[in-house]
């Protein structure tokens, strides 16, 4: 394969947010492009003007820029084949469609949708599926059956009409794809896909097929749902009689529920996000937040992204933008639909987060103590991330995780504290009071801590619960021997001593 011919592009429709699916495939082009050294080319395909969103154009930009995988050409980034959008190409569709009708590759159809909804009422009727086909078309109102002169006179008077393109029945159509290999596809199982609509606008079909040659794409990755149109698309390129690019169809995303492909249209009923950054819903005040905005980061939701489907053929799972595309091939691309699991996802993101995101964590931290006037060392911070980190799988949980290493708690765990409110309670923390006052502080260190308290309390199990909810506020949390020496003498008394007192409010 020759590395300075290698042309993809991503083309997604304006009509909403980029989700999952969508930008993985954008994912693969890149790494594949970039692992041959090619040209990675972003269009933007327009000709559904009924479900076309505004801030789409915007949003798949921002994704791409997001994810670090920007194009090498095409929309917002420019380049030789201008322009990159399908709406503003009709003057070029134009030109091949005519060229179709003086091959006999294509022909006008003057069926209105009442005719047609009519035939498929009949079909159904009869147990049958209508299809605009070979066997069909000859009896339906088309240019195939009628005179010039006739044709010539239906256009001219200004009748609605769609061009469709004419398949060639049987034929064993042969196809390879690049993931799923050879397929053969029966013509006579085809019908006459519309490539112009009426009211003047190209297909994704035509404009797809058009623009792919004349931007010399050699290789069209795409989703799944794009294998049926496989056979359209490689009949058209022969009736143009242009090079068939490669191909090859990404298998699909699925719910880990068993519930269907993940899609925008089920959005809704998942638990789990989607969408790669924010969507702010048109005309509305609702905002959908992405992995963006939830606290990922961009490099492990491409990392999480890229073996969603794909296998790198060795053990690891954590790899930078460079040894994805050097080890990236489309031969280990799975065939098989692909469970999208988001603990996965949470995982890549701990990963990250201990092993390249430490200081990103100082400083949301430095600044969470700022804003209440806390001064702590740069040392004791430190230590403080290294004991809860692994704890954590964003940015914003290390302070639920660490704020008693700062603050007094707020609150104690309601279930626990109003059991204990009783004088035994009282009375174990004012021994543990003692108990503390008179270790030295030099002594007072967790492994001295943990003799002094496991062997001279006889209900430790107790006590150690009573310390931990002084200390904490909650049941849980890092080793309880290892908070009193980070918290002090000092601070470790007058915790324990501000429960006691609470409790003895409580009663």
């Amino acid at each position: 394969m020759s590395r300075d011919f290698v042309r993809v592009r991503f083309a997604p429709s304006p009509t909403g947010p980029l989700h999952l699916g969508g930008i993985r495939t954008a994912l693969y082009n890149y790494l594949f492009a970039k692992k041959h050294g090619g040209t990675f080319i972003l269009r933007i395909e327009d000709t559904d003007k009924k479900r076309f969103v505004s801030n789409s154009e915007l949003y798949i930009l921002e994704t791409l820029k997001w994810c670090q995988i920007e194009p090498d050409e095409g929309v917002g980034y420019g380049g030789p084949h201008f322009p990159y959008y399908q709406s503003k190409r009709w003057n070029i569709y134009r030109i091949y469609i005519n060229k179709l009708l003086e091959k006999g590759y294509a022909y006008y159809a003057f069926d209105t949708d009442k005719d047609l909804d009519k035939k498929r009422k009949e079909y159904s009727n009869r147990g049958l599926t209508f299809s605009y086909n070979s066997k069909n078309r000859i009896t339906l109102n088309n240019s195939l059956t009628m005179t010039r002169e006739e044709l010539h006179t239906k256009l001219k008077s200004c009748y609605s009409y769609v061009i469709r393109f004419k398949i060639k029945p049987g034929e064993k159509l042969k196809m390879h794809d690049l993931i799923r290999g050879n397929i053969i596809v029966d013509t006579d199982h085809l019908d006459d896909k519309v490539l112009l609509k009426s009211d003047g606008v190209a297909t994704y079909h035509l404009a797809n097929t058009i623009d792919d040659h004349l931007m010399k794409i050699t290789h069209v990755l795409r989703g799944e749902e794009w294998l049926p149109s496989m056979s359209l698309h490689i009949l058209l390129y022969r009736a143009f009689g242009w090079n068939i690019p490669y191909f090859a169809h990404l298998p699909l995303i699925l719910n880990k529920n068993g519930k269907g492909k993940i899609s925008k249209r089920n959005a809704d009923g998942l638990d789990f996000p989607i969408f790669p950054i924010q969507w702010e819903v048109p005309d509305s005040h609702i905002i959908i937040p992405g992995y963006r905005e939830l606290g990922y980061f961009p490099e492990a939701f491409v990392n999480m992204l890229a073996l969603l489907g794909w296998n790198p053929g060795i053990k690891r799972e954590i790899f930078s933008m460079k040894e994805l595309i050097h080890l990236f091939s489309l031969e280990r691309i799975k065939k098989s639909s692909i469970y999208f699991d988001i603990k996965k996802a949470n995982w890549f993101n701990k990963k990250y987060l201990i092993n390249e995101k430490k200081k990103e964590v100082f400083t949301f931290l430095c600044e969470k103590l700022r804003k209440r006037s806390i001064d702590i060392g740069k040392d004791y911070l430190w230590k403080v991330i290294h004991l809860t980190i692994d704890r954590i799988h964003f940015i914003h949980e290390i302070w639920e995780h660490s704020f008693y290493f700062f603050i007094y708690p707020d609150s104690y765990e309601a279930n626990f504290f109003n059991k204990i409110c009783n004088r035994n309670t009282v009375y174990q923390l004012e021994k543990a009071i003692v108990l503390l006052s008179d270790t030295a502080s030099p002594l007072f260190t967790s492994v001295n801590l943990k003799s002094l308290l496991t062997e001279t309390i006889k209900e430790k199990k107790i006590i150690l619960k009573l310390l931990r909810l002084a200390l904490v506020g909650i049941l849980i949390g890092i080793d309880l021997f290892i908070i009193l020496e980070m918290l002090g003498k000092e601070e470790s008394i007058r915790r324990i001593k501000k429960l006691r007192s609470n409790i003895k409010e409580k009663i």
